[in-house]
Formats: structure tokens, sequence, C-alpha cells
């Protein structure tokens, strides 16, 4: 049985990105559900990858790549990237018929700067696209709005979500495929990725042969390392012990890889203007696109993860970074860090482009809420309020319970309770 497409917060924004650009290039890693999402709003489609028509597509491309833009509008042109002069092609087409929404373009892989002529600047725009968030797939009720929460309106709500079930959607992760299926086949889909990067895709993107065993060393490695900010330095000295002959440069050449096949997503560090000197580090987060990719990488499970809550903890972070990414996106907003020289820190900052922010820790549990707490109040002391706005919002995101706001003003909301 098809099954049914569900809704993501991609869509709204894929609508308006048509309407105000003549083309609009989707970019984020395999099986999140970018071709499905497209189709949504595509009325006319040219698939790079159907084995029966590949060999022709690309003769074509070689040759006139115009031809494969004739259709009904927008057209969609899904991994266009296997052929890098569509992009160029479509540039020329925007240009030359000077209406908005006329092609929708997806990619898997990032391409490299010598593959196209020009940026597509102020013709084509761009959205990332992740694994689906909580809401998106279900689990959370989206009780607290993000962009209320911006707006001052505090938060009411209650969580359901079992620590069991907070385990399984980490492993599951938000693949769409395994959305709404068996418990033992969701797990599998992230098996199942992050064997094809390994395995082929990351020998694919560049076509620079790769060690499976490295790799696979080195994702496990992230993982251990999943929501701190280790250095390079510190990746290769943990996976050392796998593999003494990996050397820095590969490393840096893996990672590379992974960057260009939307595999990890790191967390960058939030620079604002403080009322003292105080050093600010710059270093960014570890992250995977998706949680999932950490828990099949160190080999766990959602039972593995009930064994193991340090591991969790991180991989909690990650799951909620994640979120928070999806549904800043929709706001025009980056997710960053804060870490200074004192060691003060905040998990996730929210950075939306008009100036507005919010600092959030993130606790899975409620013994570590009052720490967290203050530490978002000594947080909001040292930013210089003459030089930039303060904080719209000061939130703890917890695994479960309440959604309240507290005397002090911090909001306590559980991941589960949260939308866009």
């Amino acid at each position: 049985m098809k099954r049914k497409y569900m809704p993501r917060i991609s869509d709204d924004l894929l609508f308006q990105s048509l309407s105000a650009s003549g083309a609009v290039y989707i970019q984020g890693p395999k099986w999140c559900g970018k071709t499905w999402t497209a189709m949504q709003q595509a009325k006319s489609v040219l698939l790079m990858q159907d084995p029966d028509q590949t060999a022709n597509y690309m003769s074509i491309a070689e040759v006139k790549p115009s031809l494969l833009l004739e259709g009904e509008v927008p057209r969609l042109l899904d991994e266009w990237q296997m052929a890098p002069m569509l992009w160029d092609a479509v540039r020329f087409a925007v240009d030359r018929r000077g209406e908005m929404g006329q092609f929708i373009l997806t990619g898997s892989t990032r391409p490299l700067k010598s593959d196209i002529m020009h940026s597509g600047t102020g013709r084509i725009s761009r959205i990332q696209m992740r694994t689906m968030s909580l809401f998106e797939s279900g689990e959370s009720k989206g009780q607290v709005s993000l962009a209320e929460l911006f707006s001052g309106k505090p938060p009411e709500g209650i969580s359901d979500l079992e620590i069991e079930q907070l385990a399984f959607v980490t492993a599951r992760g938000g693949w769409p495929a395994a959305i709404g299926v068996s418990e033992s086949v969701a797990l599998q889909q992230a098996k199942n990725y992050l064997d094809a990067i390994i395995e082929t895709d990351v020998s694919e993107v560049d076509g620079r042969e790769r060690n499976p065993g490295r790799v696979r060393s080195l994702m496990r490695s992230i993982a251990r390392n999943i929501a701190t900010p280790a250095s390079n330095a510190t990746i290769h000295s943990d996976i050392a012990g796998d593999d003494e002959s990996l050397s820095p440069n590969t490393i840096r050449s893996y990672l590379t890889a992974l960057e260009r096949l939307y595999v990890v997503e790191d967390q960058p560090a939030w620079m604002p203007t403080l009322r003292s000197r105080t050093a600010l580090r710059t270093t960014a987060k570890r992250h995977f696109i998706d949680p999932s990719i950490a828990v099949s990488a160190l080999h766990s499970s959602p039972n593995g993860l009930l064994s193991d809550f340090e591991t969790f903890g991180f991989l909690f972070e990650s799951l909620c970074i994640r979120d928070l990414r999806i549904y800043a996106q929709s706001l025009g907003g980056d997710v960053c860090h804060y870490r200074d020289e004192t060691g003060l820190e905040a998990d996730a900052i929210i950075a939306l482009h008009d100036g507005r922010w919010g600092a959030i820790e993130i606790k899975m549990g409620q013994a570590k809420v009052e720490e967290a707490a203050a530490n978002l109040l000594r947080l909001k002391d040292r930013i210089n309020e003459k030089k930039m706005n303060p904080p719209s919002f000061l939130m703890i995101l917890t695994g479960n319970g309440y959604a309240v706001k507290r005397k002090d003003g911090i909001c306590i909301v559980p991941i589960a309770c949260l939308k866009d």
C-alpha cells in the first residue's frame, strides 16, 4: 500500500521560496524526504537517477541541457548535481523567462565550486532540509510554539512521552521511511543509511576511493564526541586506537566528504556583545544531521541508551538540536551554542535574523534544572543590552514533564511539546 505523505515544515518554506525566486534548491541528506516534498508542489519531474533514463539524460545534458528544463512549471530536477551543467542552465532560463517559481532542484551532495560557473545568487534560493522533527513525525504534541516564545507567550502543555519512547525516537531518528512502521523496520533505517554512507557514498561523492573501515572508525569517533566541541586533533587521538595509520590530513578529507553529503552538521559558536572583555570559545560542537546515525555508529539501541544515561544525555541534546534547527529555520534563524573562558555555557542559542535571540539549556531529566536556570540567568547578565537585544526567552528543554514559565522568567519545555 502506498504510504501517505506526511506534511513537513519545509512545505511552507518551499511555497514561499517559489513565490519569491525563479528557482529553489532543496539540499539535504539522502532519504530525508526532499524529492517527496518537492513533488507535492512540482508540476513536472525529471528524475536523474531513473536507471532507465540516466544515460540518456546525461547525454542530453552534455549537448543541450536546456532540453531537460522543458516541462510544466515548477519543474523538479531531482539530484541535479549528477549533471552539474544543469545549474547554469537553470540560472540562464530563470533570467530569460523573468518569472518566479520555475524550477525546484534537489540534491544530496553539496556541489564543488568548480562544477558550476555562477552561484545563482538572486535567481536560485536555497532550503536546507533535514530529517523529520518530533512534531513532524507525530511524537510532539506541538503545544508550545517557538514563534510564540519569541513573541513573549508563556508556554503551557504536558508531555506524555515516556523515557523508553524517548530512547526509541532517538535511535530511530527522523527518517521518513522509519515513521509509522514496526519498531524493527524503523530501527533498521538508520543502520542502512550508515552502511550506505560508509560502503559507497563517501567514495562516490568526489570519486576518491576511501577505506570503509576508516570511515566507520571516524563516524564512531564523532558519535563518541557528539554534542561536544571536539577538535580534529581530539578525533584523531580518539581514532588512534582503531587505526593508528589514519593521519590528520586524511581525517580532514573524510570530514569534508561527510559535510558534502550532509551527514555531519556542526553547531557554530555564538558571538554576542558582552558587558566585559570575557573571551569567547569559537569551536563548533559536533553533530550528525540526525542522532540515529550516532546510535548506529556506536552499535547501540534503545535499550543500550537506557543502560548508559551519560551517552543518552549527549544524544538527547543532539536530538534537540536537530529539532531546534528545523523549527528555527522556519523563523529565519540559526542555532548556535555559547561558551566562554569562565566555563559558562548554553547548549543552544537561537539567533533570528532580525536581531532577536533566545538561550536554551538542554537537560533530559529534572535533576539539573536549577543549575541550568542559574547558567541562563548568568548569561543574560553578561550580555551588553545597550548594543544588542535582551533575550526574547530563556528556556530549559527537557525530556518530559510540564511546559511552564517559572517565577524567574525561565521557560521549562519538554521537547515533545515543541513545534515551530
